[in-house]
């Protein structure tokens, strides 16, 4: 079978025009070339050269070869150059989630900007979902990252949390509610109010802080007559039935009728993006342009 080696030998001996002129740009005896070149003639049936006493002249099968040589090596070149730059993290393809609160916006938008530009040779296959599906989904290998909000109830073994960048929680209620315009609202407060979002028994995340909030205040969220755990919460809000505490970036996507207001004391929800422990090089690289 022919070497890539007699390949590389044959296309400089080409392009040289010379035997010894290839001989000393390839740093080896000529009797060595001379002897890789006659085997490969043997290996292929053919003869490759015609030998006169001044200089080598490629053969009709030589010049045949010699094209489909030159592409053979620029194809090994570049798949050694594409698996280096898989290998290091500058090319290829990631697989990246996010929870409805996490929606990829501001500064979240402007980091992953960033990465793209920096890694042109990576792209990303971004989709939405919850946080437990995220992280079952890094846990088996079918997803490389996930974003999404702690806390989060259930661990998995293999999967780990970097902690992104913490943001205020905002009451989100319909423009028309009587909280609508107040500069800030103390969480007793909410207390008569129905929330269209809460937790889960065995889900983390954004309700499950909220509830825990709420019942440091001294209650339990009641629920509204209709509830959801995803954006269309916001839709809800404005329709008047009920209301949330949303991380401040849901006010870039909110419809304009929903009004966000401070709440007193200052409560925040904290961002995380999840990956595999043994991850390879290109997701350890992105997790580290993401913290940056």
């Amino acid at each position: 079978m022919t070497s890539i080696r007699q390949l590389r030998y044959f296309v400089e001996i080409a392009e040289c025009g010379s035997f010894s002129a290839a001989a000393e740009r390839l740093y080896i005896a000529q009797s060595a070339l001379s002897r890789q070149i006659k085997e490969l003639e043997q290996q292929l049936g053919t003869t490759l050269f015609e030998r006169t006493a001044r200089l080598p002249r490629l053969t009709p099968a030589g010049q045949a070869f010699l094209q489909r040589a030159r592409r053979l090596l620029a194809d090994l070149a570049q798949a050694e150059r594409m698996t280096r730059d898989i290998g290091e993290g500058l090319q290829g393809s990631l697989r990246l989630n996010h929870s409805s609160t996490v929606p990829l916006t501001g500064p979240l938008l402007a980091r992953l900007g960033g990465y793209l530009r920096d890694n042109p040779g990576v792209s990303l296959e971004i989709a939405q979902q919850s946080s437990e599906a995220q992280l079952e989904d890094i846990a088996d290998g079918r997803l490389d990252l996930g974003l999404l909000r702690l806390p989060v109830l259930r661990q998995h073994e293999g999967v780990v949390l970097h902690t992104l960048f913490s943001e205020p929680l905002l009451l989100a209620v319909a423009a028309g509610h009587p909280l609508a315009d107040a500069p800030e609202v103390k969480l007793e407060q909410l207390r008569v109010e129905r929330f269209v979002s809460i937790p889960h028994r065995d889900r983390g995340g954004l309700s499950y802080l909220s509830a825990s909030l709420c019942m440091d205040a001294g209650f339990f969220p009641r629920a509204a007559q209709v509830l959801s755990r995803k954006t269309t919460q916001l839709q809800l809000i404005q329709a008047g039935f009920g209301v949330a505490l949303l991380p401040a970036c849901m006010r870039e996507i909110a419809p304009a009728s929903v009004s966000f207001v401070a709440l007193e004391g200052g409560c925040e929800s904290t961002v995380a993006l999840a990956c595999r422990r043994d991850a390879g090089q290109m997701v350890r690289q992105f997790v580290t342009a993401m913290r940056a």
